[in-house]
């Protein structure tokens, strides 16, 4: 994820544009329109980081100290130190936010906090798909999960998902650069590598390359799993009908939905961004803050829908901690499936051997 003017206003201005003065007056927006924009954003990401921290931070505590190793722990210690990795360093937004777009921590950590943030986006994302997909095995093939559904195996596809996020996020060491601009020091992308004009259109491809590379891993393949195995999933439970409530249905469209509202603006508005020259200016200058806000506010709800929303809790009088225990077992669909489909396969082992 990157921070609002780190790759439109300045990199354009600075690496694309043959005049700076032209552009950065054309379609300018209003000052309040911006400040209003801009404050919210400081909003949204000072909730965020404060519950993200405290949410997250207390999934990892309670599967660390207070659980035994299983697979469904596995992959929410995942999500959860993901999650809190990017609000621990979502402070340097805010106060680059605040200070109004004047970076104080140096070009290193300029490159540090956006591979960071960027790590944060792929890694959550590709282990919100890697549960999706183990909860539709659990459900569709309950027996083949029973017996090769193993921790180990979660440990290497969480080794795998990790290994695969750093790949993505690793523009961000290469393209991240400061520069000073009318007084102050601004954090972007510098795609060009470099200020000579003919580096120009090589850094607009990179741009447009890395966008919608980001645009395709990020989103589009991960939002598309996501929803077909909880559609399998829904066939599946009703067919079954082991669901007693909609609850679950809920709960369910409750993820797709959230996932979708808080990724789909961020990722098509920096898809246009390639394309900035069609593009109003002042779209970019209000839509990129309040946007990415969104996209990052994704990070604190993850422990309310997958953990506090995660099971039916019908006695509301039970502590925080013993539903976050409860909801970070293993899950009882799972268990159910797998008890009835051997259950049926002992009961066809009987009648054959009656029929014997």
């Amino acid at each position: 994820m990157e921070t609002h003017n780190s790759s439109y206003d300045y990199s354009y201005y600075n690496v694309y544009d043959d005049d700076f003065t032209t552009v950065s007056v054309k379609q300018e927006p209003s000052h309040d329109t911006k400040a209003i924009a801009r404050i919210l954003s400081v909003v949204v990401y000072s909730l965020t980081c404060l519950l993200g921290i405290l949410g997250n931070g207390l999934v990892i505590t309670i599967i660390t100290f207070k659980m035994k190793k299983s697979i469904n722990a596995i992959w929410f210690l995942n999500l959860a130190v993901a999650d809190f990795l990017f609000n621990v360093f979502l402070p340097l937004n805010i106060a680059y936010t605040a200070m109004n777009y004047h970076w104080v921590f140096g070009a290193a950590m300029c490159k540090l906090s956006s591979f960071l943030l960027n790590l944060n986006l792929y890694s959550s994302v590709l282990l919100l798909m890697t549960i999706s997909l183990d909860r539709c095995v659990s459900v569709v093939l309950p027996v083949w999960a029973q017996n090769h559904r193993t921790t180990t195996l979660a440990c290497l596809i969480c080794v795998f998902d990790w290994v695969i996020a750093l790949a993505m996020s690793s523009p961000s060491l290469v393209f991240r650069d400061t520069a000073t601009h009318e007084g102050k020091v601004i954090c972007f992308s510098n795609y060009a590598l470099s200020g000579n004009k003919s580096d120009y259109p090589l850094g607009m491809m990179r741009h447009q390359t890395v966008n919608i590379v980001r645009f395709l891993i990020g989103f589009v393949i991960p939002i598309t799993i996501i929803t077909v195995c909880y559609m399998i999933i829904v066939v599946k439970l009703k067919r079954n009908r082991l669901a007693k409530s909609k609850k679950p249905f809920k709960i369910i469209v409750t993820i797709i939905v959230t996932f979708f509202l808080c990724w789909t603006p961020y990722h098509v508005l920096h898809l246009l961004e390639t394309q900035h020259d069609q593009v109003s200016h002042e779209v970019f200058k209000i839509g990129i803050p309040i946007t990415t806000a969104l996209a990052a506010a994704s990070s604190c709800m993850n422990p309310i829908l997958y953990v506090f929303m995660g099971q039916d809790f019908k006695k509301f009088k039970v502590t925080i901690l013993s539903r976050l225990v409860n909801a970070l077992s293993e899950d009882t669909t799972h268990s159910t499936l797998t008890h009835r489909s051997f259950s049926k396969m002992s009961s066809m082992t009987e009648k054959d051997t009656t029929l014997l």
